[in-house]
């Protein structure tokens, strides 16, 4: 009789497991037979020691990595694709230490062991053990990586084989738990004990004698099953009823004696029937026969000369008829033209088109009124209408010069109805020319009115000052201040009287201006946990709480945790000694996210959508679309930015792939406006920063923004417009008062319908 071996498994539940233990237990058994006999079962325990934050998600990084790999890889053996696999885990976890908080404060252990038929594959890394139990002996299971911790830099796992009986018991354990308890209660428990029984024992005395952390055990017991074969047993064969086989008769007196009658009847009606049928058929027959009968045709013989000349003679009568059909053909073309009824139609089409167009653009401006601002839906049902018509009348071959000033006029009347401006800008200030390139990349205005930018080449924060055409270093990396470097910094924003500079190594400072000519002191700020955020971080923004006392909330993008970390001030403002509250009320991915702004509510950037968060939590507002679907695509913002209070004024937003800015109200993200360089002027095709600064009533906006190398300036109002006055300050952007303003439209003698963004004055 054929014997083969079961295991039986011991292993501590999840509930019952230390809270503090960061280990990861894992069991495959494969139910495919052909995975169990190329593979075996797989049994896994990851222990982790250290204070490392995200030590559980590690130890399951690897656990999961030497699960998947094992079983996907089919290009080798056993052994083969088992050191991939755990090579492969130890590449991933070397490359997520960071990210996982590993550093020099975390280390994991490893064990693994592959049991195919009676095969037994062990291999331990780190502080985990293997222990065979044979014949209740405890036999150390040899580990040549027992002082190598993952991750490592080079990991050569070295794969023990060899066979197991029934009866033996195989013991993957933390080395933490043989510290506390020593390897004679390990031997004293599977030696008596079910494995199951083994290791809730085993737990149960770790815990008692005031273990803490990694307690990952697990274990496999062979045992012998017996395959064994039954086989069906004999059922004697019976009568299903005592009058089985017996004639059949009715109970009913009488009853089979009419049956019978009523049979015979119907044989001798079918016979009769049948006999009348052929009676009928043989008259008919024999008076066929009597009919006049024609002799057959004696058959003729056609000579194969004679058929050979008819089928030639055929065949040139169909070549002359074709032959005449072909030139018929081509004198009618030559005379009448092969398509000129379909270009008379494409023609026809055409004008047809244009002279619609034609009528829909003298509706709307030479009609004695102008409907875009008597009547601007009526305006707008026409434009669009001609643009359609345009595109019909070139489909048809109506020449481009005929229709490029009909379609200027019809795009010029729809960019008046949806609000399109056109902006004339200039370079407010310029680093070409000097020894070294620049490369900006952020710009915030600053407590005291003027831009302060961030040049990654030169690795410095500047103050630019527009009116004395200045640039002063205000932050450099490599200077110190209360003894601690400055690493390269990396993030700007602005909290109440400061300039806050994120650095590379996560260090956050201060600029505090102390006069107009760019002196002013620079200070660390302690935020806790700030070494844990990791190299990730998209964005840094503050919110002021006390203006009078110059503190303000801090607020860090950081992806990896799925969240936007806020931190709150201490009173006395020398930092953030407190850890962070996530804002955020569900985690998120926020990896996507391309610009930050808070005004006590918080707007996301996102993959080029807006989303605002109210208390953490993202509601039903979104910013309206343009009107101008017909003449752009639809705008993807990158860029986000409001001069207006909390709630109020109007939000801007740049969209890359139409270099303009859209702005709408912040409230209820009704669209109002758009913005473009005028004449088709790329100097925002590579915007990286800009901010929008309100004036004073019935004075335009001013937008500031920072490409490669200069700071830009333009107000937002149109070209045609007479320039309002420029910024009573010297030259800094925030000097003038702050109120309520609009982008100037186009001058007309009639109202205009374009819409206008509602400003307010800026926090």
């Amino acid at each position: 009789m054929a014997v083969r071996l079961q295991m039986k498994l011991g292993v501590v539940a999840e509930a019952e497991r230390r809270e503090d233990s960061p280990d990861t237990v894992a069991v495959v058994e494969p139910t495919i037979g052909a995975t169990t006999r190329s593979k075996g079962s797989l049994y896994v325990v990851v222990s982790g020691t250290g204070r490392a934050r995200r030590l559980q998600e590690a130890t399951r990084l690897v656990a999961d990595t030497v699960q998947g790999e094992y079983y996907y890889d089919e290009s080798a053996g056993l052994i083969a694709c088992l050191e991939k696999a755990i090579r492969t885990a130890n590449r991933k976890l070397a490359a997520s230490s960071d990210h996982l908080g590993l550093g020099g404060d975390g280390s994991l252990g490893l064990g693994v062991a592959v049991v195919r038929g009676s095969e037994l594959y062990v291999t331990t890394a780190g502080p985990v053990d293997a222990y065979l139990v044979h014949q209740a002996h405890l036999l150390t299971l040899p580990g040549p990586n027992a002082d190598v911790a993952l991750p490592a830099d080079d990991l050569a796992p070295h794969i023990w084989r060899g066979e197991v009986a029934a009866g033996d018991t195989l013991v993957l354990v933390s080395r933490n738990v043989t510290t506390v308890l020593g390897t004679d209660e390990l031997k004293d428990a599977l030696n008596t004990l079910h494995p199951q029984a083994a290791m809730e024992r085993v737990h149960g005395r770790f815990t008692a004698a005031g273990g803490t952390g990694s307690d990952g055990a697990i274990a496999i017991e062979a045992v012998e099953v017996s395959s064994t074969s039954q086989r069906g047993r004999l059922v004697p064969v019976r009568p299903p009823e005592p009058l089985a086989g017996a004639p059949d008769r009715s109970p009913i007196p009488l009853a089979d004696s009419v049956g019978g009658g009523v049979a015979a009847v119907s044989s001798g009606a079918s016979r009769a029937r049948s006999a009348a049928g052929h009676a009928a058929g043989g008259a008919i027959t024999r008076l066929q026969d009597l009919l006049p009968r024609r002799g057959p045709r004696y058959r003729r013989v056609t000579p194969a000369a004679t058929r050979r000349e008819s089928q030639r003679r055929a065949a040139v009568a169909v070549l002359a008829v074709i032959a005449i059909a072909a030139t018929l053909g081509m004198v009618l073309w030559a005379v009448g033209g092969s398509d000129k009824g379909g270009v008379i139609n494409d023609v026809t089409a055409g004008e047809k088109a244009l002279g619609l167009a034609r009528e829909d653009l003298r509706l709307v401006f030479h009609n004695g009124a102008d409907l875009v601002v008597d009547d601007p839906a009526k305006a707008e049902e026409l434009l669009r209408d001609a643009h359609a018509q345009l595109d019909a009348a070139a489909a048809n071959g109506v020449p481009a010069a005929t229709l490029r000033p009909l379609r200027a006029e019809v795009i010029a009347g729809l960019d008046d109805l949806y609000g399109v401006v056109d902006v004339a800008p200039r370079t407010a200030f310029s680093f070409e020319g000097q020894d070294q390139a620049f490369d900006l990349a952020a710009m915030v205005l600053g407590p005291d009115g003027v831009p302060y930018v961030l040049d990654r080449t030169t690795k410095t924060v500047y103050r630019v000052d527009l009116r004395a055409k200045k640039a002063t270093a205000v932050v450099r990396s490599g200077a110190t201040a209360a003894g601690t470097t400055v690493g390269d910094p990396k993030l700007l924003a602005t909290g109440g009287p400061d300039v806050v500079v994120l650095d590379s190594r996560n260090a956050l400072w201060r600029w505090r201006p102390a006069d107009a000519k760019g002196k002013g002191t620079l200070a660390r700020i302690r935020v806790a946990e700030s070494a844990t955020w990791g190299a990730d971080i998209l964005a840094v923004g503050t919110y002021v709480r006390n203006a009078d006392d110059g503190l303000y909330n801090l607020y860090v993008l950081d992806p990896s945790e799925q969240q936007i970390l806020r931190y709150s001030p201490a009173q006395d403002g020398s930092g953030y000694p407190a850890p962070a509250s996530g804002y955020l009320t569900t985690p998120q991915d926020v990896s996507g996210v391309t610009s930050m702004y808070i005004d006590g509510e918080v707007y996301l950037a996102d993959g080029g959508i807006v989303e605002r968060f109210v208390a953490g939590r993202s509601g039903s507002w979104s910013p309206q679309a343009p009107p101008d679907d017909l003449l752009r695509p639809a705008p993807a913002y990158r860029l986000i930015t409001s001069p207006g209070a909390r709630g109020e004024g109007t939000m801007y937003a740049f969209d890359p792939g139409t270099d303009r800015i859209i702005a709408f109200d912040k409230a209820s993200g009704k669209y109002q406006a758009q913005f473009r360089i005028a004449g088709q002027g790329k100097d925002w095709a590579d915007i990286r920063a800009f901010f929008v600064v309100n004036r004073a009533s019935g004075q335009a906006p001013i937008l500031y923004w920072i490409d490669a190398q200069r700071v830009g300036v333009a107000t937002l109002q149109d070209i045609s417009t007479p320039p309002t006055p420029p910024p009573a300050a010297s030259g800094s952007p925030g000097a003038s008062p702050a109120g309520s303003s609009k982008p100037s439209a186009k001058p007309s003698a009639k109202p205009t319908a374009k819409p206008r963004p509602t400003a307010t004055p800026a926090p």
